[in-house]
């Protein structure tokens, strides 16, 4: 009997999204956080909090998508012309940020326009990626094996609302980042930020929470019916838990603990998620055996996967080693 490696194809691409939205998503809400610093010295450190290590973090949307392409094709076939123009939204807001970036330093003369570019395109890309989720969550038109939609289902109440959402998510990722780099003045100025966007994202996650059952009856089943709602009761209490924990870490001197919440949460935010839909890779048609590709495709690809994996994580964390500590205005990229 052949192995079934679609278990296996599941959980890279699963951790992959989830490093993509830690590591990304931080320096993301660095971004939009940047656009409200309160001085130029502040906006230097906050620039160099990210420089040694932002351009490598969209590593992981790279692996994620081409492992959606070649581990499940029908879905990626499905998936990605439903949420074309949010697709293309955010890689050109991603292209801007970093032209933004490197313009800011190099063509000091029109400095404020840059930076307004930098946390502009940083905000663009993650509301685009919050429609993404939304509507994958929301499910897709879909006729045989083809998207029969239109190219602007996305433009929906609750896809914009998730685009907001995490906004604030990546925002309280990027506050967490900054309090674990920076000190005095600009760490306190973190945790005041940490702190609305923590009300900001637990309202979300309460609107969202209430808007999918409601609006999808097999999401209703899934957490209501009887036994299920005894074994997924403590998922809300866990997610109250962490929120309580994260409050409490950014109101105290505490450090690396705020980024650790605001992982937390999207970690317990990803398991609702994958509660919610699983099997499904393509909301609510296609399960992940009936979207996969073949067996033999997919051990060829997993065979190149796991000597480039590692590859990945080791760079990862060399760099985060080699930059660890506090940044400061003057040190840093020129």
């Amino acid at each position: 009997m052949a192995l079934d490696l679609v278990p296996v194809w599941t959980v890279l691409l699963a951790l992959a999204v989830f490093h993509y939205v830690v590591f990304d998503g931080f320096d993301l809400g660095v971004g939009i956080l940047y656009g409200f610093a309160p001085d130029e010295e502040s906006r230097a450190i906050i620039m160099n909090s990210i420089a040694p290590i932002w351009n490598g973090n969209a590593t992981w949307l790279v692996f994620g998508g081409l492992g959606l392409l070649a581990a499940f094709p029908l879905a990626f076939a499905i998936i990605i012309p439903a949420v074309y123009f949010p697709i293309l939204i955010m890689l050109l807001a991603l292209v801007f940020r970093g032209v933004a970036f490197e313009f800011r330093f190099r063509h000091t003369g029109v400095r404020r326009f840059w930076d307004r570019a930098f946390c502009g395109g940083a905000a663009t890309a993650t509301f685009a990626q919050g429609i993404v989720l939304g509507t994958f969550i929301q499910g897709f038109e879909v006729d045989g094996r083809h998207f029969s939609g239109t190219s602007f289902d996305w433009v929906t109440p609750f896809a914009m609302l998730t685009g907001v959402a995490l906004m604030f998510g990546y925002s309280l990722l990027g506050a967490g980042w900054l309090i674990l780099k920076t000190e005095g003045e600009l760490q306190q100025w973190a945790r005041r930020a940490g702190r609305l966007c923590l009300i900001a994202v637990l309202v979300a996650v309460v609107a969202v929470s209430i808007w999918t059952p409601i609006s999808n009856a097999d999401i209703a089943s899934r957490w209501f019916a009887w036994p299920n709602i005894a074994f997924l009761a403590p998922v809300p209490v866990i997610t109250a838990l962490i929120a309580a924990g994260e409050w409490f870490a950014l109101t105290r001197q505490h450090e690396l603990t705020p980024f650790l919440g605001a992982v937390g949460l999207f970690s317990i935010s990803f398991i609702g998620i994958a509660i919610s839909l699983w099997p499904m890779v393509v909301p609510f048609h296609y399960t992940l055996w009936q979207a996969s590709s073949s067996g033999s495709t997919q051990a060829f690809l997993l065979i190149g996967t796991l000597f480039l994996l590692p590859v990945i994580l080791m760079y990862t964390a060399w760099s985060y080693w080699v930059f660890r500590g506090r940044v400061r205005g003057d040190v840093g990229y020129h």
